[in-house]
């Protein structure tokens, strides 16, 4: 299987550097969106979850209904609404759309003031067990040819059952995300696609031989998806010397030494830990957003030609990635650069490596 190429879409232009994260929807915008990916030759965009923001389904409706092969992944904090109920919406809206081209991505939440908006008081460890329970449900409502009951540490349902039911035989995929002992147990057991921020190569590598390895205690095998922000130009110099206009705005927009959110993520203090010990790791991977915005998750970035990123893109395909999320800091502007200078370059990687 080749590697998936994934982008982020969002209902307005905004990003560390520029824009309004609290505005009203721009539909127009998110079409347009969309349909970049699309055209730059992207397999899947992200949906984002915040507890102040849009609806993750309600986006990805439009996303699909505005391109024509483009595949959505919505973001999803378990916990809020029922598995039952989730299992049907996603069957649901992967009829309506041709089937295949739905994913759910399981964010537990390491952001405790962004639980709590929605009213979430669950510890961390408590938070991923609730993911497990989640993610097993979805599967049997999907799965289960005859009505069943459920008594659980936090879902109980008696003659649950769905008549409608993914599309294709491959069904639709689970992603998910942790790096705690707790969130490895979970993904382990029940994700499709385990995702995993922008670290060092070696990292990643050791992190997804470990993964593999828990996994395979559970007699089940795993993709591994990799999220990094590529930062491109004609030259080297030049990629960097954008580099440090993003780190200025960003600076400016955020305040350097401004508190950071509480947040119990590992996989964050991992990246805050490494940021303080080099911001530069590997060749070209940067780390100079991250120490700006602390626990802010996806903010590695590689720096360099398109030739030079593709490089290093295909030094974590060896590693054992599968799937590549990148978005943009000027992010209908890169997704559109990407699509003239970087994807190919990836595709004939690709190729190379299959």
């Amino acid at each position: 299987m080749t590697f998936e190429l994934l982008g982020m879409v969002g209902t307005r232009d905004a990003s560390e550097t520029h824009g309004d994260h609290y505005g009203t929807i721009d539909a127009d915008y998110l079409t347009r969106f969309a349909q970049a990916h699309e055209a730059a030759g992207f397999d899947r965009v992200l949906i984002g979850y915040g507890a102040t923001g849009p609806d993750g389904f309600a986006v990805a409706a439009h996303v699909l209904n505005a391109t024509t092969r483009l595949k959505v992944l919505i973001a999803h904090r378990p916990g809020f609404v029922a598995p039952t109920l989730v299992a049907r919406k996603l069957a649901t809206l992967d009829h309506l759309t041709g089937g295949g081209r739905v994913g759910i991505h399981h964010i537990t939440g390491g952001d405790e003031a962004d639980q709590k908006r929605d009213g979430d008081f669950a510890d961390h460890d408590r938070r991923y067990a609730r993911t497990a329970e989640f993610m097993g449900l979805l599967r049997r409502v999907w799965e289960s040819d005859r009505p069943f009951d459920h008594s659980g540490e936090f879902y109980r349902v008696e003659g649950a059952f769905s008549t409608v039911k993914p599309v294709t035989p491959e069904g639709i995929p689970l992603y998910f995300g942790g790096a705690s002992p707790a969130a490895i147990e979970v993904g382990t057991r029940h994700a499709d696609v385990y995702m995993l921020w922008g670290e060092p190569r070696q990292r990643i590598a050791e992190r997804i031989a470990a993964l593999r390895e828990a996994a395979a205690a559970h007699g089940r095998t795993l993709r591994f998806s990799l999220s990094l922000r590529p930062i491109i130009a004609d030259t080297e110099d030049a990629a960097w010397e954008r580099a440090e206009r993003i780190r200025a705005l960003t600076a400016a927009r955020t305040g350097e030494g401004n508190a950071f959110r509480m947040s119990t993520s590992v996989g964050s203090a991992r990246l805050q830990e490494q940021a303080a010990e080099s911001e530069r790791h590997d060749e070209r991977l940067w780390y100079g957003i991250t120490a700006l915005t602390g626990p802010g998750g996806n903010s590695t970035a590689l720096v360099g030609t398109p030739e030079q990123v593709a490089e290093a893109l295909d030094g974590y395909r060896r590693a054992g990635i599968d799937t590549i999320l990148i978005r943009g800091f000027d992010p209908l502007e890169d997704v559109v650069d990407w699509g003239r200078h970087l994807v190919p370059l990836l595709r004939a990687n690709d190729a190379a490596l299959v």
